[in-house]
């Protein structure tokens, strides 16, 4: 008798759940998504924006410009006149040199390592990357700006590019602070520089 009575109340208590289990609207999550969706043993190189990508800066420049000019003018001039009393003579002469000559030589190196972001995938695969970063010790502030368009064959298999595989590449670098303003001329300095003395 009481196993009928709990049978039965288990049933009637099914009779009033299971409707309103089955009228409430169910959601589920999908899992995939394609368009971040990476197999296990897929390339680990970075193909999407948002990807990240490290650049390593290697940037070395020389130019060297020489200039030399030579000028060498001469005339002579001559006036003479004899005569049974008097005779005149004279004589001019000019000349002009001129020698000039200047060279021009300029160095740089930059060796640096940074991650940036890829921004835009172009139709044929290639990737938009920019990224910026920023080294602040004691008051002294020195910022490294990248950006460039990549290609996925430069990428190698750490995920890394060489700064001279970059096409239409920026690449500054920026200090501020003590240490800079110490290496630029004073006021007076640029003044007379620019007046020429």
């Amino acid at each position: 008798m009481n196993v009928m009575k709990k049978y039965s109340g288990c049933l009637a208590l099914l009779t009033v759940l299971l409707p309103a289990l089955v009228s409430a609207p169910l959601h589920a999550e999908n899992l995939y998504d394609e368009n971040s969706y990476r197999p296990l043993a897929s390339d680990k190189r970075a193909h999407l924006p948002g990807d990240v990508l490290t650049v390593m800066i290697y940037e070395n420049s020389q130019a060297t410009t020489t200039a030399d000019t030579s000028l060498q003018r001469k005339n002579d001039i001559g006036i003479s006149a004899a005569g049974t009393q008097k005779t005149l003579s004279t004589a001019v002469s000019l000349s002009n040199n001129f020698d000039g000559g200047g060279a021009v030589q300029r160095a740089g190196q930059l060796l640096a390592q940074m991650t940036v972001t890829v921004t835009k995938v172009f139709s044929n695969g290639d990737l938009w990357v920019t990224g910026e970063q920023l080294l602040e010790i004691n008051s002294d502030k020195q910022k490294i700006k990248v950006e460039g368009r990549v290609r996925l064959l430069d990428i190698s298999d750490t995920n890394t590019v060489l700064s001279y595989r970059l096409a239409d590449a920026k690449i500054s670098y920026i200090g501020d602070g003590e240490l800079s303003n110490h290496q630029q001329p004073g006021f007076l300095s640029r003044f007379f520089s620019w007046a020429g003395f």
